[in-house]
């Protein structure tokens, strides 16, 4: 029985969400910092004070030995119990904190000191009193110094290592990490009441962000997982330190062979490697540039207008009431749509609600009324979805996505009408009229060739005028009047304009050219590359700083004025011949 306990218990530990490792990283009971050091020291002394007004109690610092050897041990300490947590400010350190581990870092570089460090804490405290005294410039200079440090540091994640507060002391040759610890640039709740507005979106938070130790050791930046008894390090503290001490002594052997140079140089390479970036080797334009965008519950506008701009021409130019492409299309979109529904009711703390009453729903035949019940039910969920998609920022995928569908909608339900009136239409027009309206096809052919029709076509075109116009008023359809598709262009005075304008400003360019030597060369230089077919993002290059030399040495002025003068007379010209061809009776067709 105790063996099946046993193992059903291995199963379950092996196969913890990132969220239930992080719980076990805050257990009440977890070993803290001063009990690992307790526990693996032969000898002990916590060294007091940043030597500047004040000794926070939540970063512990002292002198060990372990093995006959001496070490500077930095660790944050959290409490016991709740008075204890009070007094150790639930291991998050002041400015004043990170100057006594920075104070005796350098202590330890002075003697020559391995230096291991433990961390464990939420993040730096971040109250107005810390802000005013330099909390994000006390942990700048612990890891600027840490970087310089010419001694051996390990450092061990014992809990949760929260953001710069950890990392603040965490600037090591090798880390390890407990096999429950977690470390995080933000806490799972955090990320989520910033991302999903809701903290209980944590869970999903914590898997996005990757904190276990077993995925930064995938990702290359924690150097060993220590393991831990079943059940978490609380099970059996002085197993775990033990195995807290074995790590750490076999890293010194390696660490200490190597000279401060080669100290230095290990430090740095560890922490420029990470995500693959290494020293000495260039990194590829696509690797700076190819950032992967951020997807904070949004997509992207331009993508989304593309889209848009592309259903709408399919919907308005098919051919029958639905075409099969935008019908693929809609249904995705109406599927993308279910998902940032789902996700949003889900941060939103709304899922279970929901979810109850559509159940609900279920029950109640169609025909059957809601009852009043019922719909205050709705009503208050409504209310409270509209209330927080109303907040400035929140759920702008799901919004973006929304007002598409709406609008593809209502081009659905415009095709719609377009095809019914089709329909009606040739219902209502006798088989001569569609011969009429065939022969009339014929005209305007013959009239875009430039050839004229005879007199017993014009007089069809008439007929068929009237009989469309008598289909159209049996169709309650009231013709208010037609527009004729023709391009206006300028008068003859105006294109002679034009051209002399422009014969003037190639004459303009070509003296420029000529009066400068160095365009010659340049132009010259332009033709040879073109000549050999270079790249031709140097030909453009090339041809930009041509342009660039043509217009400082134009006198752009004059030039500039003439133009605007020949605008204005040819939008009045345009603007009378329209007036011109506007002059159609009502009703004429």
């Amino acid at each position: 029985m105790f063996s099946l306990l046993n193992m059903a218990l291995k199963d379950l530990y092996a196969h913890l969400t990132p969220i239930q490792r992080l719980m076990i990283a805050r257990h009440p009971n977890r070993p803290t910092v001063l009990d690992h050091i307790v526990n693996i020291t032969e000898k002990w002394i916590e060294l007091h004070g940043d030597r500047a007004g004040y000794d926070d109690p939540a970063i512990v610092t002292g002198i060990g030995s372990m093995d006959g050897k001496s070490y500077m041990f930095i660790g944050h300490q959290k409490g016991r119990n709740t008075k204890e947590n009070i007094s150790r400010n639930f291991a998050m350190p002041t400015p004043h904190g990170y100057r006594k581990a920075l104070r005796m870092m350098k202590y330890a570089d002075h003697h020559q000191f391995p230096i291991i460090t433990f961390v464990d804490t939420p993040g730096a405290f971040a109250d107005l009193k810390s802000e005013e005294l330099g909390q994000g410039e006390a942990i700048a200079q612990n890891l600027r110094a840490t970087f310089g440090l010419k001694v051996p540091i390990v450092t061990v994640v014992t809990g949760e290592g929260g953001s710069g507060g950890a990392l603040a002391i965490a600037c090591a040759n090798k880390l390890f990490m407990l096999e429950n610890s977690a470390f995080y640039v933000a806490s799972p709740e955090a990320c989520a009441a910033i991302l999903w507005k809701s903290s209980q979106a944590a869970p999903k938070a914590a898997e996005k962000l990757r904190i276990t130790a077993q995925e930064h050791y995938r990702l290359g930046i924690a150097d060993g997982i220590i393991p831990e008894p079943l059940g978490g390090a609380h099970a059996d503290p002085m197993w775990t330190s033990q195995q807290i001490k074995l790590a750490i002594t076999q890293a010194m052997e390696e660490l200490t062979k190597m000279d401060a140079e080669e100290l230095l140089h290990h430090r740095h390479l560890k922490f420029r490697s990470i995500r693959g970036f290494q020293e000495g080797i260039p990194v590829e334009p696509e690797r700076k540039r190819n950032m992967k965008p951020s997807d904070v519950n949004s997509s992207n506008i331009a993508d989304i207008e593309s889209e848009l701009q592309n259903l709408k021409k399919e919907i308005l130019e098919a051919k029958g009431p639905f075409d099969p492409l935008s019908k693929e299309a809609i249904q995705k979109l109406m599927k993308e749509v279910d998902q940032e529904t789902t996700r949003a009711f889900i941060s939103m703390g709304l899922a279970e609600k929901v979810q109850s009453v559509k159940m609900e729903l279920s029950k109640v035949s169609s025909t059957q009324p809601l009852s009043s019940t019922m719909k205050e039910k709705v009503d208050k969920i409504v209310q409270e979805v509209k209330s927080k998609m109303s907040q400035p920022g929140a759920y702008i995928g799901l919004k973006q996505k929304l007002q598409k569908l709406d609008t593809i909608n209502r081009l659905i339900e415009v095709k719609h009408r377009q095809e019914k009136l089709k329909q009606e239409l040739n219902q209502k027009l006798p088989d001569d009229t569609k011969v009429k309206i065939e022969n009339l096809k014929v005209a305007e052919e013959m009239v875009s060739k430039g050839e004229s029709p005879d007199n017993e076509l014009v007089e069809k075109t008439l007929e068929v005028k009237k009989d469309l116009e008598e289909v159209l008023k049996s169709a309650n359809l009231e013709i208010v009047g037609v527009m004729e598709r023709s391009e206006v262009s300028p008068p003859p005075d105006i294109k002679e304009k034009i051209a002399k304008l422009n014969n003037e400003i190639i004459n303009e360019i070509e003296r420029v050219v000529n009066a400068e030597e160095g365009l010659k060369g340049h132009i010259k230089e332009l033709e040879n590359v073109i000549a050999k077919g270079s790249n031709s993002e140097d030909v453009r290059k090339m041809e930009a700083s041509i342009k660039e030399c043509i217009a400082a040495a134009l006198d752009v002025t004059a030039l500039k004025e003439k133009i605007e003068r020949l605008k204005e007379k040819v939008e009045s010209s345009s603007k009378e011949v329209s007036e011109n061809k506007i002059g159609v009776e009502n009703g004429g067709l």
